[in-house]
């Protein structure tokens, strides 16, 4: 289970996989999903199917890279992650919300083919030397593979590269807060909340997905207990009725000892 807490990440800042963390006001904020071990990776698809939920007001989707300045800022925070045994982490790279489309007009180029899940029209692009190769990769990662030996284009680290979408990666998700006030009014979404620097934000922030969980678990956990209950109730209300009516029965019920002695002191001596 992953939960997300929101966190100030500035220089040096403590990024832990699985948590969502705030760079700032009013900004994006984001989750860094790293997996240790290779088989727990998860392909293109996946990682676009665990990040495309809203979690209240938030708008959940895999990460979108809109300038060169949210790059920096990605690169800032896969520099702090630290994996759930609070070590460093290895070499993986992660699933992007770049993926290619299918041309709509002949000799389109192929690099043009490519856009945001999300929708973003940004055109910024961070592509490693050579990249993207195109043919069966249609889906983007950014690199990670710090001990790699550098290539022709320096080392694999936070470039982009298209690789096949059934490959197996971390990914990182891409969180906006969207107030349902403004935009009820018509108003554009506000993005991110109040940075904090502890587990808590100033702004509103998203509930743990684990207390909706235990909420929902403790609901019907009762609820096949209440016909149980109710039959308990009409047991002990009927066995209640009974020793009652048995009561006023007995005291209705003449002595049979005192009424005895009675025949026997009006018999004459």
């Amino acid at each position: 289970m992953v939960t997300l807490v929101a966190v100030a990440a500035g220089d040096g800042a403590r990024v832990v996989s699985g948590h969502m963390v705030c760079p700032g006001a009013d900004r994006p904020c984001y989750k860094m999903a790293y997996f240790p071990s290779v088989a727990s990776r998860v392909s293109f698809s996946e990682a676009v199917q665990a990040c495309s939920t809203d979690q209240g007001n938030w708008t959940v989707s895999l990460l979108s890279i809109e300038s060169e300045e949210e790059q920096r800022t990605i690169e800032s925070l896969l520099q702090g992650l630290r994996s759930d045994s609070d070590s460093g982490i290895t070499d993986g790279d992660f699933w992007i919300g770049l993926t290619r489309a299918e041309a709509s007009e002949q000799n389109q180029s192929c690099p043009k083919l490519y856009g945001w899940t999300d929708g973003s029209p940004a055109p910024y692009r961070n592509w490693y030397e050579d990249e993207p190769s195109c043919g069966g990769e249609a889906c983007v990662v950014m690199y990670h593979q710090p001990t790699a030996l550098p290539g022709l284009g320096g080392a694999y680290l936070h470039q982009w590269n298209d690789d096949r979408c059934n490959m197996k990666h971390n990914f990182i998700c891409k969180y906006k807060y969207s107030d349902p006030e403004t935009t009820t009014r018509g108003g554009s979404p506000r993005l991110g909340p109040t940075t904090a620097s502890s587990s808590t934000t100033e702004g509103k922030a998203p509930p743990p997905i684990g207390d909706t969980q235990s909420l929902m678990l403790v609901v019907y956990i009762l609820l096949p207990t209440v016909p149980l209950l109710l039959m308990i109730l009409v047991a002990s209300g009927s066995c209640c009725c009974q020793r009652l009516h048995s009561s006023k029965s007995r005291s209705k019920t003449p002595d049979q000892t005192n009424l005895w002695i009675s025949q026997n002191q009006d018999q004459p001596a």
